[in-house]
């Protein structure tokens, strides 16, 4: 218990000081030194990528996960910025000595900006007086780079490296406090601005470049170490696409959409940006069809932006992110390779521009809302129903640009084959509404109108939407012209009465003799929506036969009986829950429950659910349904528990009350206990 104290205090400390951090990086700064505070002070917890060298400090929610884009992480514990280790004294002491920014360099292992800086006879600027802020590619930025870049600079570096060097640096300092989300500073290279970015993990970016050592003070400024060699952006991202053979088809369909202006605006846009290849990968059909509607392009353009500016380097786990259409994409990351909705289909990353960041993409987004209906239901869990619906000759239909909405079931509420007849393809026409609805639009008691002529009931429940018997499984799937409506069953229209759909099935045969018997004929027949629970002949067959044949001459006995297996209103299997309650024609209360995807009415279980009809709903039973005992309150006081008395005294007294005597044979049929006791008092 004490171990579970201190856990909880240890677990609230964290929150509180990541919650009260200035910024997303000091909050995360702050997780790492309490991770890492047990071995020393000013030691810092960091998570370094298995077979890398990329780390990162850890933040509070990523602690206990142990991975970073998918791959395994270790955590390793070092010295927090600013301080070092003392020789024989635990942890990290010794706050580092303040030098210039010359020196500075150096300690911070930028060692390779360092040499340059020499080079480029930049070294008398750097450690003299003023305040400079200087982004120092690490060791690795710089052999990262194209050889031939690499080149230019070092034959040329009193222009091409000095310049390069001063796009590094703000004449003014900036901590990690000051480089706020979407700030832009002007660098010592003809004012050319860089471009900061300060996410909600943690992770600081300038030009995309990751900082990967902050607040690095100098005498005479500060230093932040970056993970890549930035390089000056005078244009807007669609001035790049302008520039780019590789986004030709992307530019002409741009400009078909009237979205030109759009990206050379000001803004911090994400583009995903299909090459030529991407959209060569998409049947000619759809995409000649998609291109000559500016609604469904403009819709798949925008599926391509996110709203704001995200560099592939502030990926380290999967997130979801809201395009300009609306929706949203999955953005993560596996291993070194940024991912889209689960895919590794972006080849190339970060093209920056003054007004976002683009993404190269392999592979061809196209949202829902400019799909057809055969279209959306493609890699979806409805292949059968989409191959029954073209078998119908539905097809051009379904690819064509009429109001519709599909309800659609799964692929496992087929059982058994399918045969195509006359009766097939009109069931197939009533899963088509006459216009295009989503589920949020639906209402209790609304009739929706089928292609097939009939009208569909709508069933509001606490846990579910149901249209008939079959209810939605998942979440709507809204087209160019038509919605699609996955549910989990085959919809089984009504076709008559209750009474009409006992009489057409022969399980029902002494039931429907013994409602003509309690004179119930014109109850199954009314307009007022009833669920009922009707026991086959199986179940009047486990009763004795000299009692059943009493029962079935005893007009009021078979009435109560039956109409404790019935109830008001309209209950599908899909409204059933744990605990759902219905309140039947007589008596206290039917209790219904789901298990094994089962429906158990006072624990007898449905063998058939959802027989329907124009004015209810029958569940079959193979047992009679007996009423519940009542309910054992266990006494809370300290003295004697008071006698309990016998389950058939409590149901004898409970029947009675409800105005069943003692002598009727419902009560025979429902307790046997009670029937042998009634019997010998008879």
């Amino acid at each position: 218990m004490k171990h579970l104290t201190l856990l909880a205090l240890a677990l609230t400390l964290i929150a509180t000081i990541c919650l009260g951090a200035k910024s997303p990086y000091q909050a995360v700064l702050l997780h790492s030194r309490i991770r890492g505070r047990p071995h020393g002070p000013n030691v810092c917890a960091m998570q370094k990528i298995q077979g890398t060298d990329k780390k990162y400090f850890t933040n509070c929610k990523q602690w206990y996960q142990r991975k970073i884009c998918g791959k395994p992480a270790v955590i390793s514990y070092e010295c927090c910025p600013g301080y070092e280790k003392m020789p024989g004294e635990k942890g990290c002491p010794a706050a580092l000595p303040l030098v210039d920014i010359y020196n500075t360099l150096g300690v911070a292992g930028a060692s390779t900006t360092q040499m340059y800086t020499d080079r480029a006879n930049l070294k008398e600027e750097i450690d003299g007086p003023g305040s400079v802020t200087f982004f120092a590619p690490s060791n690795t930025a710089w052999s990262a780079l194209p050889h031939e870049i690499l080149d230019a600079l070092v034959s040329n570096v009193n222009i091409e490296l000095l310049n390069a060097l001063h796009y590094h640096m703000v004449d003014r300092r900036l901590t990690s406090e000051d480089l706020k989300h979407g700030s832009s500073f002007t660098s010592m290279y003809q004012d050319f601005d860089v471009h900061i970015h300060h996410y909600p993990n943690g992770i600081v970016t300038v030009n995309c470049a990751r900082l990967i050592k902050t607040d690095q003070h100098a005498t005479n400024g500060i230093v932040h170490v970056v993970d890549r060699v930035i390089t000056a952006i005078s244009n807007n991202v669609h001035s790049f696409i302008d520039t780019d053979d590789d986004l030709e088809t992307l530019r002409t369909a741009l400009a078909a959409a009237g979205m030109t202006a759009m990206l050379e605006s000001e803004g911090q846009y994400t583009l995903f940006a299909p090459t030529n290849e991407a959209f060569e990968k998409i049947p000619p059909d759809t995409l000649n069809r998609i291109l000559g509607d500016p609604v469904a392009l403009r819709d798949l353009l925008n599926y391509h932006i996110l709203k704001h500016m995200q560099c592939a380097e502030s990926i380290v786990t999967g997130m979801p992110m809201e395009t300009m259409q609306g929706t949203v994409l999955e953005v993560g990351c596996d291993g070194d390779h940024m991912t889209l909705n689960g895919k590794a289909i972006i080849t190339k990353t970060d093209q920056l521009g003054t007004n976002g960041v683009i993404h190269y993409i392999n592979e061809l987004l196209i949202p829902d809302s400019a799909k057809t209906l055969l279209e959306l239901m493609e890699g979806s869990t409805v292949t059968k129903a989409q191959q029954m619906f073209v078998d119908t000759g539905l097809g051009p239909l379904l690819s064509g640009s009429e109001a519709l909405t599909m309800l659609a079931p799964q692929d496992d509420a087929f059982k058994g084959s399918m045969t195509m007849d006359g009766e097939m393809k009109k069931l197939m026409n009533n899963h088509l509404l006459k216009t295009q609805l989503s589920s949020k639009s639906l209402y209790h008691g609304q009739e929706l109108d089928t292609l097939g002529g009939l009208k569909l009931r709508v069933f509001v429940y606490r846990n579910n939407l149901c249209i008939e018997n079959a209810c939605i499984a998942a979440h709507d799937k809204m087209g160019r012209f038509a919605s699609m409506l996955t549910v989990d069953k085959v919809l089984t229209p009504p076709t008559g009465t209750i009474m009409d759909v006992l009489k057409a099935d022969d399980r029902f045969s002494l039931l429907t003799g013994a409602l003509q018997t309690a004179g119930m004929t014109e109850l199954m027949n009314q307009q007022k929506l009833l669920t009922v629970f009707a026991p086959t002949n199986d179940a009047f067959n486990t009763i004795p036969r000299p009692e059943l044949n009493r029962l079935l001459q005893n007009s009021q006995g078979l009435s109560r009986l039956l109409r404790f297996h019935m109830g008001e209103g309209m209950l599908v299997s899909g409204g059933v829950t744990s605990h759902t309650r219905m309140q039947p024609l007589l008596g206290e209360r039917l209790e219904m429950g789901m298990r094994n995807y089962t429906v158990y009415v006072n624990r007898v279980p449905v063998v058939e659910a959802d027989l329907m009809a124009t004015n209810g709903v029958v569940h079959a039973v193979n047992a009679i349904i007996k009423p519940l005992p009542p309910r054992v309150e266990r006494p809370q006081s300290d003295g004697p528990a008071p006698r309990v008395r016998s389950a058939s005294s409590r149901v004898r007294k409970a029947s009675a009350s409800r105005g069943f005597k003692n002598e009727d044979l419902f009560q025979k049929v429902m307790n046997s206990r009670s029937s042998r006791t009634m019997t010998q008092r008879q």
